[in-house]
């Protein structure tokens, strides 16, 4: 046996030997680091037709600057797929405050599903902590609450540069406050995609922290809850799915900071390995959390910290659900003539359709 085993051992020396000499340019050093020659990498071969024209049209979009700029709150960019929402998803919107902070209120039209008159849900819109109201929140809002046949309120929330944590996670605890008033915890579910994800983990925490009931569950999309030295999401991802997922290279080793560049003011000074702020670092946290969804995308600059997230709220016992789409990027169920959004919309409603009570 022992001669065998030395056998299948010099074979796999050989083999891995031979796999390294038919990748010249790939290096490793003795740290693990790989350094890799340029390549081509095609559009994933699993993603629609529709999907895969859109995410050609995304990276080129993403070269022009003109696209990221926003015109009252309307990333250019997004303009195209707000106004087919309204199209597609058709919803009674209210524009008003609970608890003195302003939302909007998103209803489906017609009678609602019977099993919801006593549920709501909450969306915390992406953004980076800096903008994307209400753009964001209605892209958000509109579908779930259409296909969902819920109530959905958006919280405008404020954020940097005028303020700094924590006055997005007391915003969200004081609409929630006020709706524990009339809808028992396990009725309302809390959600949002980018900054709004990173604010559904932080927001429950809060709750935690403030003595507040754990709502019935939680939706974390396009985000991940650990903190990372990088400066997007951190891990893997920042190498190759940002990249392939948003035209940009990863940030290099003078760049590196706790947080996303662009929500970088709103942190100013805190601890990022505060639970309040990463909920992910702490196992005690995250164990008092909701039967949690997930939802990320291969070329999401946030997969890595997504799947980690998950990883760690098994560890604590949490009933949570990932959902990963191949081949795509960073908030892409925006657009909904893509078939990959429509899916999309549906795990979201019909998870909180099972985990509410």
């Amino acid at each position: 046996m022992a001669a065998a085993l030395a056998i299948l051992g010099l074979a796999f020396r050989h083999a891995l030997a031979a796999v390294v000499q038919t990748g010249p340019g790939v290096r490793v050093s003795a740290d693990g680091t790989v350094q890799m020659p340029a390549m081509s990498v095609p559009v994933s071969e699993f993603l629609s037709p529709a999907a895969r024209a859109y995410l050609a049209q995304h990276l080129r979009s993403m070269q022009d600057p003109a696209q990221l700029q926003q015109v009252a709150g309307v990333p250019v960019l997004l303009r195209g797929y707000l106004n087919r929402q309204r199209v597609l998803f058709p919803v009674a919107k209210t524009d008003t405050r609970i608890a003195g902070v302003h939302v909007q209120i998103y209803r489906p039209l017609g009678r609602g599903d019977p099993a919801n008159a006593h549920r709501v849900l909450i969306d915390l819109h992406g953004g980076g902590f800096s903008g994307c109201w209400p753009a964001c929140a209605e892209l958000e809002s509109r579908p779930i609450a259409a296909l969902g046949r819920i109530e959905v309120i958006s919280i405008d929330y404020r954020e940097a540069p005028q303020s700094r944590f924590p006055a997005a996670s007391e915003d969200v605890a004081l609409v929630y406050r006020k709706l524990l008033e009339s809808h028992r915890p396990g009725s309302i579910g809390i959600y949002g995609c980018s900054a709004g994800g990173m604010l559904t983990g932080m927001a429950l925490a809060w709750f935690q922290a403030h003595g507040l009931p754990a709502p019935g569950a939680a939706g974390v999309l396009c985000a991940g809850l650990a903190s990372s030295r990088s400066a997007q999401f951190g891990g893997d991802a920042t190498y190759v799915a940002l990249p392939l997922g948003e035209a940009r290279p990863a940030p290099g080793p003078d760049s590196r900071t706790h947080f996303m560049p662009v929500a970088a003011s709103y942190f100013a000074g805190v601890d990022p390995h505060n639970p309040l702020v990463s909920p992910a670092d702490s196992l005690p946290v995250l164990a008092r959390f909701p039967p949690t969804l997930i939802v990320t995308g291969t070329r999401g600059f946030e997969f890595s910290n997504a799947v980690y997230t998950h990883t760690r709220l098994v560890d604590a016992g949490v009933d949570a659900e990932l959902h990963v789409w191949e081949g795509l990027f960073h908030g892409f169920f925006y657009n909904p003539d893509v078939p990959e959004s429509m899916d999309c919309y549906r795990v979201i409603a019909r998870f909180f359709e099972r985990r509410l009570s």
